[in-house]
């Protein structure tokens, strides 16, 4: 037997869509602002995983979204030959309205290409399809109801797509509704019952899954008696959190398996906050002696491993990886950018073999032009290094590694120059609508390596000249804890990246050079040694 160790996609890489074709599992993860979207993920075991790629890159562009909004909870699915893809663009986000569109691509292959999307409206969002055994073809979705006196979340919906028209039947019904938040709908079709599965509680630390059917798909559904499936809500010491957020999946011996979201939280002074962001988890399911879901371990808690057919253990922590910036383009599956892709101007690989140059852009309260590529971190104990060859002759030319969480939430080892300090190294800070900075440190002579280090809730930076096996030390421990779901009053839902970036606020073309990126996983390094 083969065991998979969770979470099997760790780091930011919520609301999983899962579809077997063939020997073949594909995962679809959410990736909200971030670009290329929709990342989709492969195993033939369910116990390694690769990203495969993204389904939506070249010209997707999403400039102007909010943070947190841009591309929620992707659908997969595949019928008649082709995969389908469901996904929900948030445009806008104020108060009790939201702006959201909805859009069906489809693809023979995985790898695409995509056909040009089919907008299925703006109801609401977390749409998916199911494809009924009949025939017929459906989609399933949350209604959102602005009124401020009435509850957001107006119910499950049910809706017939017409593949043969490219349309919606327009006519929508509700099939579900509950006291509590219910989103994230998945319709199965088992045996004589439609089993309608439900997120539940709000994507926190009372996030759970649910179940109903009915043995109509228009309903009426019965609810399962049984509170939740899963969940962690009553056990808040459980090493996967936020458990919720499924899709059911049958492996070809007709076992069936459940994907969620869960999150790894990091303590600080006592209360847990989310860095690494939602993740994916695994876990067998059955179906009980009255035809109910069930974990197969019993309880409605998530495990952290569980054994499949085949051969091959997980791994326990994540792997690294080294970035020398000699390949002809970046690696999307490696690396992201905020709302669009970066032209070759931008994010220049030829002007200076073995180095990336970028091109300053705006600052990092920009939803339009950032210059800056980030990966996810994927541990709470994390090195990341980077060379850096940048000289600013302004208070407005500045660059350097960044740990990334959105436009409020950040920190940033900066290289910048002003007229009191010449040119210096200082951690910047961004927490909300407050930024703060360190003392300046005076920077090595030439190109600078930069060190970030991650210890849980808490960040750590050093620099050294290269060629120098000794490390300096950036005094100060930085709030990592704060670059999380958990933290501050809006409702935020991506995770902890780190990067490198480059700001030109006059606009005059500075640029700046970065190579001999690594990102290391375990214990973090201390500063002053290499």
């Amino acid at each position: 037997m083969a065991v998979v160790r969770n979470p099997i996609l760790r780091g930011f890489n919520p609301d999983p869509s899962i579809v077997r074709v063939g020997d073949g599992y594909f995962i679809a993860t959410s990736t909200f602002e971030f670009h290329p979207a929709v990342r989709i993920h492969h195993s033939t075991d369910l116990v390694h995983w690769t990203v495969r790629g993204h389904a939506l890159d070249e010209g997707f562009d999403l400039r102007g979204v909010p943070d947190s909004g841009g591309v929620w909870a992707p659908s997969l699915s595949h019928s008649n030959g082709l995969f389908w893809l469901a996904y929900s663009v948030v445009r806008s986000v104020d108060g009790d309205d939201k702006d959201i569109d909805n859009y069906l691509v489809t693809a023979e292959s995985i790898d695409g290409p995509w056909s040009a999307p089919v907008h299925l409206g703006s109801r609401g969002f977390d749409f998916s399809f199911f494809h009924d055994p009949d025939g017929t073809h459906w989609i399933v979705g949350v209604q959102w109801d602005q009124r401020p006196e009435h509850p957001s979340f107006g119910g499950l919906v049910l809706e017939q797509y017409l593949p043969d028209e490219s349309r919606t039947s327009g006519t929508a019904i509700v099939i579900h509704q509950e006291s509590t938040l219910v989103e994230g709908p998945n319709l199965y079709r088992i045996g004589d019952w439609y089993h309608l599965l439900i997120a539940a509680g709000g994507t926190g630390w009372n996030h759970a899954i649910t179940v109903a059917r009915s043995r109509e798909i228009a309903g009426p559904y019965e609810r399962d008696t049984q509170p939740f499936v899963l969940t962690s809500r009553d056990a808040p010491g459980l090493p996967l959190q936020k458990a919720g957020h499924g899709e059911l999946v049958q492996t070809p011996s007709g076992e069936w398996m459940l994907v969620h979201l869960a999150s790894r939280p990091t303590l600080h002074l006592g209360e847990r906050y989310s860095t690494l962001g939602r993740e994916t988890c695994l876990q067998r399911v059955v179906f009980d002696e009255k035809g109910w879901l069930r974990l197969a371990q019993g309880g409605h808690h998530a495990a952290l491993e569980l054994e499949v057919e085949g051969q091959g253990v997980g791994r326990p922590v994540a792997s690294g990886f080294a970035e020398s910036f000699d390949a002809a383009q970046l690696d999307s599956r490696r690396w992201s950018t905020l709302r669009t892709a970066l032209d070759r101007d931008t994010a220049d690989l030829t002007a200076r073999p073995g180095w990336l140059r970028l091109r300053g852009g705006h600052s990092p309260a920009s939803v339009f032009d950032q210059s800056m590529i980030v990966t996810r971190v994927e541990e709470h104990r994390a090195t990341f290094e980077v060379t850096v060859d940048a000289e600013s002759t302004s208070t407005r030319e500045l660059a350097g590694a960044i740990a990334w969480y959105d436009r409020s939430g950040w920190i940033w080892l900066q290289l910048g120059w002003d007229a009191d300090n010449g040119r210096h190294v200082r951690v910047v800070v961004r927490d909300g609508a407050r930024t703060t900075r360190s003392a300046p440190v005076a920077r090595p002579d030439g190109d600078v390596r930069m060190r970030l280090m991650l210890d849980g809730p808490d960040l750590r930076f050093a620099v050294a000249a290269v060629g120098d096996d000794h490390w300096t030390d950036v005094p100060g421990v930085h709030p990592a804890w704060t670059l999380s779901d958990d933290h501050g009053d809006r409702l935020r839902f991506t995770g902890l990246f780190f990067g490198v970036r480059a700001d030109d606020l006059d606009g005059r073309g500075w640029s700046a050079d970065f190579t001999d990126v690594s990102l290391r996983y375990g214990e973090t390094d201390s500063a002053g040694e290499d």
